[in-house]
């Protein structure tokens, strides 16, 4: 009778230490599915890395807290988007909104007194603290007609991620110039300023009138560039070069208006958090092109002639030629050369063993 009872205790004994094992092994095999790049974090293995429409963050031996980490990092994403004019943002914006609901994220909008472009010193230090605090907000998509920002000049522990469109200078400006006349579609009730002025662009050029001024084209340099006084210096080879700058170092995406759907696509791909179904939404909905300028007429070939003669045309367009470059690199990167295959990286070689036992 004792000798059955010891039996007994000995194989529950060992029935929950299998328990325990099992359930401590499964513990470590987490697996978050994203629609981001797989990552296989191993040692020595020799597997064939394979992709599908879902793929995985894999973790074979990632500690609890290092994956709450991880999710804790998507759920604090601030974006800023300061949205250049005329460059196709409104179709963007009205994407993020519709998204915002089911991917569980805020949008606001940066509404700046009269429609100004720079922030006051004291706005600016306001604006910082407050969306860099503002966690109930979080994960965040603010948008507006707003220079670029330096956070790192505030002190500030953390950055945001800047994203933007750009277009090409001439064809903004001409966008832009009917659309002071005859609006858009998007709001077609809304009487615009320079409404009744049937002057085409052609004629605005040939007569030198204020409102085709090559100056005027001065705006997507300025955005990029910031809030220092000589960004918004027409002509200033400062305000181009920092402008550069900040778009090769501080914007985490910078598209092209005429290529929108390829910058959603790469939205999707790397910020799931907010742009997961993205690409779909885009392409069977109306936003693609939510607001076209009414009545607009092509510039003929000796005003477009004209207009590249000007100092601020040509720089414009280099930064336009510039973010294009970068935009057609990073497309080139996502996919691995000649084959039709998403770009894949592991972690191998660790030392020592995860799943061995530490030694003193």
């Amino acid at each position: 009778m004792i000798t059955t009872k010891y039996l007994f205790l000995l194989i529950l004994i060992t029935v929950g230490f299998a328990f325990i094992l099992l359930y401590n092994w499964f513990s470590t095999k987490v697996i978050l599915a994203d629609k981001q790049l797989t990552i296989h974090l191993a040692e020595g293995n020799n597997e064939q890395l394979i992709h599908s429409n879902v793929n995985h963050w894999q973790t074979a031996t990632a500690k609890v807290d290092d994956i709450t980490t991880y999710r804790n990092y998507d759920e604090k994403f601030v974006i800023i988007y300061n949205r250049v004019p005329k460059t196709g943002s409104t179709s963007f914006v009205n994407l993020t909104y519709d998204l915002c609901k089911k991917n569980a994220f805020h949008v606001l909008h940066i509404n700046i007194t009269a429609n100004m472009h720079v922030l006051s010193l004291p706005n600016q230090l306001k604006f910082v603290r407050n969306i860099t605090a503002w966690d109930s907000m979080k994960p965040a998509f603010y948008h507006g007609h707003m220079a670029f920002l330096d956070f790192s000049k505030f002190g500030m522990p953390s950055k945001p991620l800047y994203i933007n469109l750009i277009r090409q200078p001439l064809d903004r400006l001409v966008s832009y110039y009917y659309f002071l006349r005859y609006g858009d579609d998007y709001r077609p009730y809304l009487v615009r300023h320079r409404a009744g002025d049937t002057m085409t662009f052609d004629e605005c050029v040939a007569r030198q009138k204020p409102d085709c001024d090559p100056t005027n084209m001065w705006l997507q340099i300025p955005f990029f560039c910031g809030h220092h006084a000589e960004c918004w210096n027409p002509g200033s080879s400062w305000a181009l070069e920092q402008a550069k700058r900040n778009l090769a170092n501080d914007y985490f995406l910078v598209g092209l208006t005429e290529e929108m759907d390829e910058f959603i696509e790469l939205l999707e791909l790397s910020l799931p958090r907010l742009y997961r179904g993205a690409v779909t939404h885009f392409q069977k909905s109306n936003k693609s092109h939510l607001r076209k300028t009414k009545s607009k007429v092509e510039p003929a070939a000796e005003t477009v002639a004209k207009i590249k003669e000007s100092t601020v045309w040509q720089m414009e367009n280099e930064l336009y030629e510039f973010a294009r470059d970068q935009f057609h690199f990073v497309q080139k990167k996502l996919r691995t050369p000649g084959r039709n295959v998403m770009q894949d990286f592991m972690y191998e070689k660790i030392k020592p063993n995860p799943n061995g036992a530490a030694k003193n």
